[in-house]
């Protein structure tokens, strides 16, 4: 009997198979997809489930859609306890990996008693095409089915709460990554820039960044609110951003601060560098293409194709007027090659445009915050001004314990002392903290620092002399020459 039932089946597939050949191969293509239009309008009066599909790639076929991306990352935990097959990524430079369900597997979800099916589908296109894009020879797409009951709960809540962990996760795992703007050539012979990236590594953290403890706890904690007020800047109609202005002497850790807000909020850096964009639509572009939760950090923007400070320069311009042909050649030619302008870089800030891509820092740096124009740096484009200054007592705690693992010492009250007297970056106070090998005495890297104040505050003394001694010569010759006036004036 079991011989029998194989036969006829094989007899049964054998017709169908023939059947379907014959269709395929002699009727019009337009009737074939008319006949399977209707086969599966009638094949879904008796079926009683929905089905939703969410394909890789968008209709232009050449970008992958985020749906596809934070479906795929939330099954992830799914498909590594229910699928049999899978296929492994890696994040976070080898330090974790994430399944995904190969093709053609399936793993079930409940959500609030409701039971649904997610099947991952791959489709080869019948005409071959060669192409660079996966898109055009493999189709792959997630596929969601449920029973029809229960179309509102899936379509309304459901789908909202996948994309929603998903995003989650992606955060996550996400590798973060450090950008910078580079500028190419095309053939047309226009110059464009986009961004190329980096694995971002750097060790810094609040906990390790000199400077005073009331103040950095300040910073978390506006950090922390800004990164969970999404809600608050929709209901006050502002776009979720926040600008920063870092300023101080050099080396007193501004790069530090930036690489630490990112470690702390788990941002992508992008570092813009103005002198290689071409222009203000260059610029626009630039930003479009910035993702969300990331830092864009503008470094010395005071040296920043000399634009910090435009409208000052026109009106002393306009006050001076013209002394000449050359110098109004030279001007002409500084304005050609300035061709980001000031208002291009406030739009950049906070115009339209600054809104598009979500959660963002704006982080300006300048050793020179007196020469930057005040409308670079007002309320709503740098919110908060944050001065890195030389390095006091409590910072000096810091690098004690990170470089010397020391809390307290009987140097601590000397080197106390000769911080309150002497203007001395983070920067020299590490240097001079850090040991010349790995077995290096604490108390010896204590005395090169108090030797290294020693120094700086004989060196700032001459200085001062020296800088007296210029006026007190400036103020005699002004005096001579006053008294050289009154005399010509008496002559005639």
């Amino acid at each position: 009997m079991m011989v029998n039932w194989v036969s006829q089946l094989s007899s049964t597939l054998a017709s169908i198979m023939f059947v379907w050949h014959i269709f395929k191969t002699y009727f019009p293509p337009t009737l074939q997809i008319f006949l399977e239009k209707n086969l599966q309008k009638f094949t879904s009066l008796f079926n009683p489930n929905i089905e939703i599909t969410f394909h890789e790639y968008s209709s232009d076929g050449f970008r992958r859609s985020e749906a596809y991306k934070t479906i795929e990352n939330y099954l992830s935990s799914k498909s590594t306890e229910q699928a049999s097959k899978l296929k492994a990524d890696v994040f976070k430079d080898g330090k974790c990996i994430v399944l995904h369900m190969e093709d053609y597997e399936e793993v079930s979800d409940v959500f609030q008693g409701i039971k649904l099916s997610w099947s991952k589908v791959k489709s080869i296109p019948r005409t071959q095409v060669i192409s660079y894009y996966a898109s055009a020879t493999e189709k792959r797409h997630y596929k969601l089915s449920f029973h029809k009951r229960y179309r509102d709960q899936i379509t309304k809540n459901y789908l909202k709460f996948v994309l929603e962990k998903g995003k989650e996760i992606a955060a996550k795992n996400r590798q973060r990554k450090l950008y910078t703007n580079v500028s190419w050539q095309s053939y047309s012979k226009s110059r464009r820039n986009m961004w190329s990236h980096v694995v971002f590594e750097h060790p810094a953290s609040f906990d390790t960044l000199a400077m005073d403890p009331v103040k950095k706890k300040e910073i978390m904690e506006e950090l922390v609110n800004f990164s969970q007020s999404k809600d608050y800047y929709a209901r006050i109609g502002k776009a979720w951003k926040r600008g920063y202005l870092l300023y101080g002497p050099p080396g007193t850790g501004k790069s530090t601060m930036i690489a630490a807000i990112a470690n702390f909020l788990n941002y992508d850096i992008y570092d813009l560098e103005l002198t290689s964009v071409a222009d203000n639509t260059d610029l626009r572009n630039l930003l479009i293409e910035t993702s969300s939760k990331s830092i864009i950090v503008i470094e010395d923007i005071d040296c920043s194709l000399d634009i910090a400070n435009q409208r000052k320069k026109k009106k002393e311009a306009k006050e001076k007027k013209t002394s000449g042909m050359e110098e109004e050649e030279d001007q002409e030619d500084d304005n050609k090659n300035s061709k980001i302008t000031l208002s291009g870089l406030l739009n950049f800030i906070d115009g339209i445009w600054s809104a598009s891509c979500g959660e963002r820092i704006i982080i300006f740096t300048t050793n020179y915050v007196e020469k930057l124009d005040q409308a670079l740096i007002r309320s709503g484009r740098m919110d908060k001004h944050i001065e890195l200054s030389y390095c006091k007592f409590e910072g000096f705690k810091v690098l004690a314990k990170n470089y010397l693992g020391l809390e307290s010492h009987n140097l601590f009250d000397i080197i106390e002392n000769l911080l309150e007297e002497t203007n001395i970056s983070p920067a020299d106070v590490a240097e001079s903290l850090m040991p010349k090998n790995i077995k290096g005495d604490a108390e010896t890297c204590l005395e090169n620092l108090i030797q290294a104040l020693k120094t700086a505050k004989e060196e700032a003394k001459k200085k001062a002399e020296e800088v007296e001694r210029l006026k007190a010569e400036e103020g005699i010759k002004r005096s001579e020459f006053a008294e050289e006036a009154i005399k010509k004036e008496e002559e005639l």
